[in-house]
């Protein structure tokens, strides 16, 4: 007996030696005191016990701490620093209002690297950019571009200008996963990539993550780009605008109720459509947008959020050809504070990508889309001070509209077609633990499970063995079965059924205050698949979920960096090198027929891919002078074997390029703030030519030499190396400082010294010495652009 009583007293000894005494939740929401905005990612620090936490996406925070009196640091990059002393002796709720450091147009000022996680935590592979930071980056046609400044970043690349959408470590475009307010955004590019379709002046926080990927992620393999529309001034109401040479924009934002509900409205459009009449041009090209957002506070537990974009395009060749596609997003929020440590956010979710063509010299109209609706309902579950947990569930019902064709006038001939709707289902659930293991090792590691079903649709094709590509051994190609028949299913009726574990584990490892070492691995899986054959999707590719003859790709991804912040911060570098295995990889057989086809099975085949690079940024983040320079070394390849041994595969079943392959990615960003009047700008880029395929040989026909491509040598060329520079400079009024009325002219000048970069090659006889000859087609030469940016 009394061995037991030493052993119990033994017990709590231990017991109390670790926990030290009482310890108390400390929890809250930080504002931006002049819009009362909330803001994501600061940092509430209390030095005296080296530990701290962020606020989420929602601006709340919670960290439970022993009994005591301590100093607490409110930071966020761009605002004023707060320092209070507080009593920690019962649960406190406490938010905090941060003013901005300086008055500007730009909605947050880069003072120091707000870019640039803290080198302690276990994240990696992810950027943060802000609307100001994007502001200041020199585009083509003066506008501000998302899309066109995560280029600059290591890792990403596009496929040239006038491209869509962007690629991440020698990933496809498809592969990224974008999010507006939680929204899934199939298409981000207006006017074929001229422009994104994100309004610098709505956003709010931007995160790219390329590896590392935390858990509550998933559905794409290669990058997340993340971002969260303003909530709308809940104070006065504002007005902030641009107008450029070709395009504006205007947000109005302000309060229904003070501090209680607020309002948020913001549009653009193109308008060099409307001056092609004065020189006798019938084509048009133009587009617009919507942003809208309302914000309920409830009280201190509840907020309700409305959120919605519509966008879209218009591109006509006279009235004989004119495309159409756009998208439209809707999410309805709840936030929820169960207690001082559970946070919740329930999201009810549409997405809508439609696209649509007129061929009026055909005599047709085809439209195509993609819909989705998304429950959502996540968790943030604040244990201690060392343990923060993040799980939830997904679930998120599409239906595929792959084309309807219909004759637009009765003599066009044209016989009305209906190819088949798909539906499907994908449902997630996931558990994700940041966990302090020590001052010096951090942990962040999670499962996601994800369950995909292919629902009934009216028609399904049925091949012969299974096999909707079969092999013609006497002329030694791929070719298209034909259907044995076709089975009807009910739409409660589960054609394929889909279950992965997805594992995610990220760790650093402190060597001292400015140095870690970061490591990761995370597996994932993609459910649904963007058909295309060429290197910029375009809007009449088609989406195709996963089923009978399409498996779902599935990628593992191995990451090792080293992070250093030098000179107090003043710089910092950040190094990663990665690796990516992708299995089940879309392949298309030679010649294959994407468009309007109802048997896209019949064109695919499955292989694997992989990537693997080093990238580098060096940033520099204070001073008048600030920017960095992003140089990636990387490869990016796919294969496709023979199914038999008879079978030869794709490329002879060798490793080749795939389009996104760019050895050498280098980037620098500048800008210089001569003084509060004027500031200058700066980025060049230089890229590995984009891989391409040239002819092999020539024959004759009736007089007409005709290139010869060898089918079996996929991407085996390249294009020129791409390069250009750019610069701009802002001017800004002195007469800004006293007057609500603020303004600043953006000059910008794109491709400085008038590049000619390839965007693709062809080949064609001369006419006049009948020989044959590469023609280059070049997108842009030097651009000039004027902005006038306004505020009050």
């Amino acid at each position: 007996m009394c061995n037991t009583k030493k052993l119990l007293f033994l017990l709590l000894f231990l017991t109390t030696s670790m926990y030290g005494q009482e310890r108390y939740t400390i929890s809250g929401t930080i504002y931006d005191n002049s819009s009362n905005e909330t803001l994501i990612g600061v940092s509430v620090y209390f030095p005296e016990l080296n530990s701290g936490t962020t606020t989420n996406e929602y601006g709340f925070y919670s960290i439970t701490l022993p009994k005591g009196t301590y100093k607490v640091q409110i930071s966020y990059l761009g605002f004023s620093t707060i320092e209070e002393t507080i009593n920690l002796d019962k649960k406190l709720t406490k938010s905090f209002k941060l003013k901005e450091e300086a008055e500007s147009l730009d909605e947050i000022i880069i003072e120091t690297n707000i870019e640039n996680l803290n080198v302690r935590t276990p994240q990696m592979s992810v950027n943060k950019l802000t609307a100001a930071s994007i502001k200041q980056i020199p585009v083509v046609l003066g506008e501000a571009d998302i899309i066109k400044s995560i280029i600059l970043l290591p890792g990403v690349t596009s496929a040239g200008e006038g491209a869509s959408g962007f690629n991440v470590r020698g990933g496809a475009v498809d592969q990224n996963l974008i999010l507006l307010d939680e929204a899934i955004v199939f298409n981000s590019s207006h006017l074929f990539g001229f422009f994104s379709v994100f309004n610098p002046d709505v956003i709010k926080d931007i995160r790219l993550y390329k590896g590392g990927i935390p858990a509550k992620y998933g559905g794409r393999l290669s990058s997340v780009l993340d971002i969260y529309q303003k909530e709308g001034n809940s104070k006065e109401f504002k007005v902030t605008g641009g107008i450029g040479l070709i395009s504006s924009r205007l947000l109005v934002e302000g309060p229904i109720k003070e501090e209680k509900v607020s309002f948020l409205v913001g549009g653009r459009s193109s308008y060099a459509h409307l001056f092609l009449p004065l020189f006798d041009n019938d084509n048009t090209a133009y587009f617009y947008d919507l942003n809208t957002k309302v914000n309920y506070r409830i009280n201190d537990r509840n907020s309700l959020y409305f959120s919605g974009y519509f966008g879209k395009d218009v591109f006509g060749v006279s009235e004989n050809f004119v495309n159409t596609y756009g998208n439209q997003v809707a999410n309805l929020r709840w936030n929820h504070l169960f207690s001082d440590k559970l946070f919740s956010n329930l999201s009810l979710i549409y997405s809508d990508y439609f696209y649509g063509l007129t061929l009026d010299f055909v005599g047709f109209e085809w439209d195509s889309g993609i819909t989705n609706y998304n429950l959502k309902y996540d968790f943030n579950h604040f244990v201690s001070d060392k343990i923060k947990l993040s799980y939830g569930i997904n679930n998120i019902y599409t239906k595929f509209n792959p084309g309807n064709i219909f004759p637009n006038r009765d003599d066009s001939g044209i016989v009305a077609e209906k190819l088949i709707d798909k539906y499907a289902n994908e449902f997630a659930t996931y558990l994700d633990v940041e966990h302090k293991i020590s001052d010096k090792f951090r942990l962040q590691y999670g499962i996601r499970f994800s369950n995909f079903t292919r629902l009934g649709q009216d028609e399904l094709n049925v091949y012969q063995n299974n096999q909707p590509v079969i092999y013609n051994s006497q002329f030694k190609v791929y070719e298209s079965a034909t259907p044995t028949g076709t089975e009807n299913f009910n739409r409660s009726k589960v054609i394929a059924s889909f279950n992965n574990f997805e594992p995610r584990i990220s760790m650093s490892y402190v060597l001292n205050d400015n140095t870690s070492i970061k490591t990761s691995y995370n597996r994932m899986a993609q459910y649904l698949h963007l058909l295309s054959n060429t290197a910029s999707p375009t809007p009449l590719d088609v989406w195709a979920p996963s089923g009978r003859y399409i498996k779902p790709q599935l990628l593992d991804q191995y990451a090792i960096g080293y992070f250093k912040s030098l000179k107090e911060g003043r710089y910092s570098l950040e190094t990663e090198i990665f690796y990516k295995d992708i299995q089940n990889r879309i392949d298309y057989i030679n010649g294959a027929n994407l468009v309007a086809n109802n048997e896209i099975e019949t064109v695919i085949l499955n292989g694997q891919a992989k990537a693997y690079g080093l990238e580098v940024l060096f940033k520099k983040n204070k001073g008048n002078l600030k920017g960095w320079l992003a140089y990636t070394l990387s490869r990016s390849e796919q294969q496709t074997l023979g199914r038999t041994t008879n079978e030869p595969g794709i490329n002879r079943g060798e490793w080749y390029s795939t389009p996104f392959d760019k050895t050498h990615d280098f980037s620098l960003n500048a800008s210089y703030e001569l003084n509060k009047k004027w500031k200058f700008n700066t980025n060049f880029v230089f890229q590995t030519g984009q891989p391409t395929n040239y002819p092999v040989g020539q024959y004759e026909i009736q007089g007409l030499n005709v290139p010869v491509y060898d089918d079996n040598r996929r991407n085996a060329d390249r294009l020129p190396a791409y390069h250009r520079l750019d610069v701009s400079a802002t001017l800004t009024p002195k007469k800004n400082k006293n007057r609500k009325w603020q303004a600043e002219w953006v000059f910008g000048i794109y491709n400085l010294y008038g590049r000619q970069n390839a965007a693709s090659i062809s080949f064609r006889q001369n006419r006049e010495t009948m020989r044959n000859e590469a023609i280059q087609t070049s997108i842009f030469g030097i651009v000039p652009s004027v902005t006038y940016n306004f505020k009050f």
